[in-house]
């Protein structure tokens, strides 16, 4: 007797098309390598990874379902809320506006940010950033990566602390999309629109519990309650809030690269009592997981 068929969604991803380190070819590879089934590409502020994702399954004839993904920045209370489109249209008017803003922004952000790093002694970071996002999307990740590459500090979260994080020398405030925009646009393209990670804001249970009900009341359909790298007290948590907001329960690695502790399809499995995101969607075929990937 077989065992059972069972489908693993990883709903959160990323490319070089924005802060990843692998191309589409090699994350569609990889998630199939490690028993992903169904697979979202959330590349920030833009959909530039899709196609070629979609390309490289049909050529390499990977059993992998690939769901159209974007992760949009927005601003809320001063801070930086990260919202997940899952399922839209990547050529909609109302998205690629958005988007086309979205990175307009983004792309005057980096330039300031390159501009403090100067003063700060940090040599040609522009050009070092752009060298590693292969000069397309420049984010904060690709200044810390050039950075931890002159050895200014030993890894990305060091040069974070010191440079990129609010109040630092490399530090600019940006100047993103509110909540209900970012919602609009995700439904105006027939997505679902998630809050991402909200276990990583360094919100208070209270400021938490005030964005989750203006995300609801702007018309938000789910937040992200599985990662792989996570206590089980705060999937628990955020599962109770998801029921509490009546909203729908999402997961995801929000892989960037290979390391240790971040693994596409690795531990993703929602608690019991919530709906997930995925319950109205077309039902898809389910491939055996190898061996050697973690459920």
């Amino acid at each position: 007797m077989t065992s059972p068929l069972r489908v693993i969604y990883d709903l959160h991803s990323h490319t070089t098309a924005s802060d990843g380190l692998l191309t589409p070819r090699e994350l569609v590879v990889r998630a199939q390598a490690m028993g992903v089934t169904v697979l979202v590409i959330t590349d920030h502020d833009t959909v530039d990874g899709l196609e070629p994702a979609r390309e490289a399954i049909a050529a390499l004839r990977l059993p992998l379902n690939l769901v159209a993904g974007v992760e949009i920045s927005t601003l809320w209370q001063h801070h930086e809320i990260h919202i997940v489109g899952l399922g839209m249209a990547p050529s909609h008017p109302a998205l690629t506006t958005l988007l086309a803003s979205q990175r307009a922004h983004r792309l005057a952000r980096a330039q300031a940010i390159a501009e403090r790093l100067v003063k700060a002694g940090i040599h040609d970071p522009w050009h070092g950033a752009r060298q590693l996002a292969q000069d397309d999307l420049v984010t904060r990740g690709h200044f810390a990566r050039y950075l931890v590459s002159l050895g200014v500090a030993s890894n990305v979260s060091n040069v974070f602390k010191k440079y990129l994080s609010r109040g630092k020398t490399g530090y600019v405030p940006p100047q993103w999309c509110t909540i209900e925009e970012a919602i609009e646009a995700i439904h105006l393209a027939g997505g679902q629109a998630v809050v991402a990670h909200p276990g990583r804001y360094q919100l208070s249970a209270k400021w938490l519990k005030r964005l989750l009900a203006q995300f609801t009341a702007a018309g938000g359909d789910a937040m992200e309650v599985a990662q792989c790298q996570q206590s089980p007290q705060e999937r628990s948590q955020l599962a109770g809030y998801a029921r509490d907001y009546h909203l729908l329960a999402s997961q995801g690695s929000d892989f960037h690269q290979p390391c240790a502790w971040i693994e596409l399809g690795r531990k993703l499995w929602l608690p019991g009592g919530i709906e997930p995101v995925w319950r109205d969607w077309p039902v898809l075929p389910a491939a055996h997981p190898p061996a050697t990937a973690e459920g």
